[in-house]
């Protein structure tokens, strides 16, 4: 079998449908028709505020300027997140997209400072670039990605930037259908041959993109493919959120998770509001419970009724079938921890494009590859989020040691074993975070290998000391000298452009 394709339709608009529009009307303009196929009568998530730095590379490839982005999105930068009584009540470390220094040999500064084991160093968080930055609130960018020791990503209103990717789409072609969908006609093979509407009207098309969030609608509902429930490792399914007024707080340059009762709290700075919600498992709090604990975390005045979400982590067995590509939640959902959710859309849409724009026939085997590498992506994120909860000291909620004491993916137990051993940092392929990822929540959980590697031991102690020292103050001497992250986005959105 192979499959070549003159006629896109999307189904649904949202994020994940207009990121995929903007991006095939640009990469291939004029070699197919783009239709997404939305309806007004039903709304979208919208909660997905925080994101991964691999946002900027869809940007860039689409064409969007960073300061109309922001201007657009109410958007501000963000360099990691801020992780609140994880370990313990009271303890907090940052997850930021930077280094910490070399991370083998004896100049490993990560492993010298164990094995100094020296309060007056100071945390392993003060030898990380944009983590002490995030701390003093501080931004700066990068002056060159290829080289710098640090990547940025955003916060934004993900429902203005579905409506400014909609006008850039529309832009390069694209077309939109306003309809609700009541019924989807088959092929011959079992692939989807058109969508029918409630007014009568048919939509053909070659390939089918199904962005219709969790209800799934054509890979789901229409061709039953079977869901891969992760939530014995990931039991939140639920979630409260909620925006409030901001108040006059700086306006940091990271998101917040705060870890509670029956799960954990986000805070994203915006310009024009702070976003809050509560993430919780149904099996460890009540909900109306959980309602309120979210309101004791707001900043300010909330400016609307607290919203409940439902949902259950993981994803369809396959993520191309036939026709039908799924991407964003209707493929599948990891719970927002780590701001995965439009990287996943991201991921899945550059894959998609670069078969796409190949010029070549889409054959069996290649939907196959496709699946699978999306399948390994999905389960080495799940294993980076259960670190964040498998690795507490927490034991005062029934949910906190449920997951000190769960059963892990092997995949999982075997990097954790590697590093409580050997103090290997075991990556595999398709990972969605890199060993400084890693590193940063073994630190700030303060899980450390049981043994010191022998090679650490070629430096002398006094020579790692002053290493750890001199890099230390270099760092807090940069960041003394940046702007606030508020006075660098104000001069960003005032010049029109970075």
């Amino acid at each position: 079998m192979t499959q070549t394709f003159n006629r896109i339709v999307i189904v649904g608009g949202g994020t994940a449908g207009w990121m995929t529009a903007a991006a095939i009307a640009t990469g291939l303009k004029g070699r197919c028709t783009v239709e997404v196929v939305e309806s007004e009568e039903i709304g979208i998530i919208g909660v997905g505020e925080a994101t991964f730095p691999s946002i900027r590379n869809y940007n860039r490839l689409v064409g969007i300027d960073e300061a109309e982005f922001l201007r657009a999105t109410h958007g501000t930068y963000k360099l990691g997140i801020e992780f609140r009584d994880w370990r313990v009540q009271g303890e907090r470390y940052f997850h930021t997209f930077g280094d910490f220094g070399e991370m083998q040999g004896p100049h490993a500064l990560w492993g010298q400072y164990r094995r100094l084991a020296d309060p007056a160093l100071g945390g392993l968080g003060e030898q990380c670039l944009p983590t002490v930055m995030a701390m003093r609130g501080r931004f700066m960018q990068p002056d060159d990605e290829g080289r710098a020791p640090y990547k940025y990503a955003y916060h934004f209103d993900a429902t203005l930037y579905a409506g400014f990717l909609r006008r850039l789409a529309f832009g390069r072609g694209a077309r939109r259908t306003d309809g609700r969908i009541v019924g989807v006609t088959r092929r011959a093979d079992g692939g989807v041959h058109s969508l029918r509407l409630a007014d009568g009207r048919e939509i053909e098309g070659d390939l089918f993109i199904d962005c219709s969030g969790f209800g799934s609608l054509l890979l789901g509902k229409t061709l039953e493919e079977p869901f891969v429930d992760f939530s014995r490792w990931l039991p939140v399914d639920s979630a409260w959120a909620c925006p409030c007024e901001r108040t006059g707080t700086a306006l940091t340059p990271y998101t917040r998770a705060t870890a509670l009762e029956g799960g954990w709290a986000w805070r994203i700075p915006l310009q024009s509001r702070t976003g809050h919600g509560h993430v919780f498992s149904s099996r460890h709090i009540d909900a109306d419970r959980a309602r309120d604990q979210l309101l004791q975390q707001l900043d300010g005045k909330p400016l609307a009724e607290p919203r409940l979400l439902r949902f259950t982590t993981g994803h369809r067995e396959r993520f191309w079938v036939h026709n039908v590509v799924a991407l964003g939640l209707s493929s599948g959902f990891l719970e927002p921890l780590e701001s995965t959710s439009i990287f996943l859309i991201q991921s899945g849409l550059g894959h998609l494009m670069t078969l796409l724009t190949s010029g070549q026939p889409i054959s069996e085997g290649v939907v196959a590859g496709y699946n699978a590498r999306a399948v390994r992506e999905f389960n080495r994120i799940r294993d980076f989020i259960i670190l964040h909860y498998c690795l507490t000291a927490r034991r005062d909620s029934a949910l906190w040691r449920d997951m000190a004491t769960m059963e892990l993916p092997e995949t999982l137990a075997f990097k954790i074993d590697a590093w409580r051993r050997l103090g290997l940092l075991h990556l595999q392929g398709d990972e969605g975070f890199d060993e400084h990822s890693w590193l940063a929540i073994h630190a700030g959980m303060q899980h450390w290998p049981e043994r010191t590697d022998p090679v650490l031991q070629e430096m002398p102690p006094d020579e790692a000391r002053q290493a750890l020292q001199q890099r230390r103050h270099a760092i807090a001497e940069s960041v003394a000298r940046l702007p606030s992250h508020e006075a660098f986005l104000g001069q960003v959105l005032a010049r029109g452009g970075a």
